[in-house]
């Protein structure tokens, strides 16, 4: 029995990965079913691309730009070393739009989304409005988690491409103000070495990420447990999951986008 208790617990904790990770992709698939049925709750959906692009817009736009400023002084000081100061201006621009600027801004939305999804969606389960909707004839799914959804991939595409012009910014700012770089040179140096496919990677892992988020935020919280303690749980493991989706996914379009 003693030899056994450890296999015990991890086959159980394996049993129960593997049956939240069915429940998750059951759940997407019953999101994306419905994204092209009707009925359309379009007055839902505009109402949720404005909560979450933006009212998003000040914390993404704020996390970029002084990203931008910090990646231009770090790469200055490193290229400092082997006398390649001038390579600021083109390093500040593909690490934005190629990775920091979809995974910060991404990760600001789950703070700020995931957990309000969550805990909006857990605070309804908990007083029963769900089931109300469902006694109404309303598929829960449709009229909840489909708007918010589409919504959220949508509106993060624009949030990183905002966040993209504003931590570039961020860069010159610092590289012309500090760092005592040419405004016209900084500029033209950024254009000529940025091309097509860095910006539209980084607008397509946004899509991803919005993806993610929204649908951690919506599987939590309409699976929220009960009581307060439960909707609380449910808050927590949709920031974290959606989190560490992010992550993942972002190595994976990575290696997809940037590797033959």
């Amino acid at each position: 029995m003693t030899l056994t208790a450890p296999l015990a617990a991890l086959g159980r904790g394996v049993l129960g990965a593997l049956a939240l990770l069915g429940q998750v992709s059951l759940f997407a698939w019953g999101v994306v079913s419905h994204l092209f049925r009707p009925p359309f709750y379009l007055r839902e959906f505009l109402h949720q691309l404005t909560t979450i692009g933006w009212l998003s817009l000040p914390v993404v736009g704020l996390t970029a730009l002084f990203t931008g400023g910090a990646l231009a002084l770090q790469i200055y000081s490193g290229g400092a070393r082997f006398s390649a100061e001038a390579v600021v201006p083109s390093i500040v621009a593909i690490g934005m739009v190629r990775e920091l600027g979809p995974v910060l801004g991404g990760l600001m939305v789950a703070a700020r989304v995931a957990s309000s999804i969550a805990a909006e969606l857990g605070t309804m389960k908990v007083t029963e409005q769900i089931d109300a909707l469902v006694t109404l004839s309303t598929n829960p799914v449709k009229y909840l988690a489909v708007p918010r959804v589409l919504a959220a991939t949508l509106a993060v595409p624009v949030l990183v491409a905002v966040g993209d012009v504003i931590g570039i910014m961020g860069g010159w700012m610092v590289g012309v103000q500090r760092l005592g770089f040419n405004s016209a040179g900084y500029i033209k140096n950024t254009i000529d070495f940025l091309e097509f496919w860095d910006v539209g990677s980084g607008l397509v892992k946004g899509a991803a990420f919005g993806f993610l988020v929204a649908l951690m935020g919506c599987f939590h919280g309409m699976n929220s447990g009960r009581g307060a303690q439960g909707v609380g749980r449910a808050t927590k493991a949709a920031v974290v999951s959606g989190s560490v989706l992010i992550f993942a996914a972002n190595y994976l379009l990575t290696e997809f986008f940037f590797t033959s």
